[in-house]
């Protein structure tokens, strides 16, 4: 079953703690693609420029990640440059050069409107309609979106999340687009925007769902030792939830909550390295041991 996502590829710069990587693979679309492909075929909507080339394409070669919606245009590619703090919770970005992003218009191929789950990812809410309306009439639509487009565009927000099934945010957003401090009734008040399920990402604190009736399930973030940057783990997370969702034969209660543990385990690896790094040089043996070490981890024996 094949995955649509329309987002960002881009080139990063980013300095943490452990150093400094120059202009690398990053960008929304380039995380959850890579993420996503080791379950199910992605179709990738994105646009790039002339300066991008084949050391970059060649992370996507070999995968089963289709880049006919990979656009190129005169200019130079979205470049983003961001600084961590020391204990890697918080950032400043340095710059954000949108270069040809700024002019992005999703043009999805007409093979791409079959899709049957699509992911958009942070983008205009203006243009993630556009993108469903073209496509035919996928299975799940799930979309991420942020402080930026709550603030600016919260009414064109509204009219697309009325069109969405799943949304992906962390947790400020979750307060910010609600109006709600409290979590619980945050996720109450978004569901009734739309999205019958919820997916709230809290960085090392782990991520909640919220599905139907009000259900809610936690999961934790695995406890790493080695933690070399965090960019792109929220996308390679929404990557791992929806890749696993495609392979999945139903959308039940327990395949959604498999989804945020596959969906974490996939982020657990994304941060151990700069970039796409280490999902790169990940086996598919690895991520399957790497559940099992979160199953066990919230597995406890009744009194």
């Amino acid at each position: 079953m094949s995955i649509l996502v329309v987002g960002s590829v881009a080139y990063d710069t980013v300095e943490t703690p452990a150093g400094r990587a120059e202009r690398v693979l990053g960008g929304s679309a380039s995380f959850f693609a890579v993420a996503a492909s080791f379950f199910s075929p992605v179709n990738l909507v994105g646009v790039v420029g002339r300066d991008f080339g084949e050391p970059q394409l060649a992370a996507f070669r070999g995968r089963p990640i289709d880049l006919a919606g990979l656009e190129r245009m005169e200019g130079q590619t979205f470049h983003w440059q961001g600084r961590y703090s020391q204990d890697l919770n918080s950032r400043d970005t340095i710059c954000t050069d949108l270069n040809v992003f700024e002019f992005f218009e999703p043009k999805i191929p007409a093979a791409y409107g079959r899709s049957e789950l699509v992911f958009l990812g942070n983008i205009d809410p203006v243009l993630q309609r556009r993108v469903l309306e073209q496509v035919e009439r996928p299975r799940v639509v799930a979309c991420d979106t942020m402080n930026f487009w709550i603030k600016g565009k919260p009414q064109e927000l509204r009219e697309t999340l009325a069109k969405v099934h799943v949304l992906l945010i962390n947790d400020q957003e979750a307060k910010e687009l609600s109006g709600e401090w409290n979590l619980v009734r945050a996720a109450r008040a978004i569901r009734a925007m739309g999205p019958r399920t919820l997916v709230v990402k809290k960085g090392e604190h782990g991520v909640l769902l919220f599905g139907e009736e009000g259900d809610c399930f936690a999961a934790p973030a695995l406890p790493l030792e080695t933690v070399i940057d965090p960019t792109g783990a929220g996308d390679t997370f929404a990557g791992g939830f929806m890749g696993y969702l495609a392979s999945a034969p139903g959308l039940s209660d327990a395949t959604l909550r498999q989804a945020v543990v596959m969906g974490s385990t996939l982020a657990s690896f994304c941060v151990e390295a700069f970039s796409l790094d280490r999902l790169l040089t990940l086996e598919r043996p690895e991520i399957d041991a790497r559940y099992a070490v979160f199953e066990k981890l919230t597995r406890f024996e009744s009194l």
